[in-house]
């Protein structure tokens, strides 16, 4: 759905090169204002590198890009200042240690202090107050986020939130800042088939409210427009590999391929924090 906040995503021989080659190269996308773009592919292939160089984090290497008015590479800063990310390993970590209000007021404070204009800022402290728990409380709700739901309320500390839970607060966060465009790195990574219609359920809220989302995945929803970081050649092999090691190590244990899985991200995080630099 078009929404008020809502931007086009579109790019045309988008590509990335890092210091060990090619994050991603010829990506094409043309997503309307509310779509739901999600970034499919296996860990390792750029994805979280595309998903940075979307919103302005990391400068592009070849090809163009569009978010709304804004054209990459040229215009990065602006990209960023309507742009938000949630989940990123690396770059969006909570603090296992503060509470879910600690991180909401915490982000809050930031957003009124260096989004907010001069007359914002000189306002009365309980108008400012009541303009903050506003923007939070709408943004926990866009986020379906419950309060009543956590173990002890907004006072629940980071580490004791289950793995939706996290990611959810991790989107209301990122929401605070009221972004046109919403970038969320694995937002399918350790959770059940439940667990990941829920929050496909979650991200295709965030779209029809007025938010362009662009969303990494393993694997896509159908009403998705889908962008694939994996040449056609390159996934055919690699389906074909993962069979014949899935056929002969059928007796391992299951946390091997969670361990696999773990390695890869943490690769395709490093170089995605090795490049952003250059943004």
């Amino acid at each position: 759905m078009d929404g008020p906040n809502a931007v086009t995503v579109s790019a045309e021989g988008f590509g990335l090169r890092g210091p060990r080659g090619w994050a991603f190269r010829g990506v094409d996308i043309d997503a309307e204002p509310g779509a739901l773009v999600a970034v499919e592919g296996p860990s390792g292939s750029g994805r979280t590198c595309l998903l940075l160089a979307l919103t302005g984090r990391m400068r592009p290497t070849e090809g163009t890009a569009s978010v709304g008015p804004f054209r990459l590479p040229k215009q990065l800063s602006a990209v960023r200042r309507v742009s938000a990310l949630a989940h990123v390993p690396g770059v969006t970590d909570l603090d296992p240690a503060l509470t879910v209000e600690e991180h909401l007021r915490e982000r809050a404070l930031l957003q009124r202090r260096f989004d907010g204009s001069l007359r914002a800022l000189l306002r009365p402290r309980a108008e400012r107050t009541a303009a903050s728990r506003l923007r939070i409380d709408t943004a926990l709700a866009a986020a379906g986020l419950d309060r009543e739901s956590l173990p002890k309320g907004t006072r629940t500390a980071v580490r004791d939130l289950e793995r939706i839970e996290a990611l959810r607060l991790s989107v209301a966060l990122a929401l605070i800042g009221r972004p046109r465009l919403l970038g969320v790195d694995d937002t399918d990574l350790k959770l059940s088939d439940a667990e990941r219609a829920e929050v496909w359920d979650l991200l295709r809220s965030v779209a029809e409210s007025g938010t362009t989302v662009v969303a990494v995945c393993s694997e896509a929803p159908k009403d998705a427009v889908v962008v694939s970081t994996a040449p056609a050649e390159k996934a055919e092999s690699t389906a074909k590999a993962a069979k014949a090691e899935n056929t002969a190590t059928a007796e391992k244990a299951p946390q091997d391929e969670t361990v696999k899985n773990e390695n890869k991200n943490k690769k395709e995080t490093a170089d995605a924090l090795a490049e952003a630099g250059r943004a």
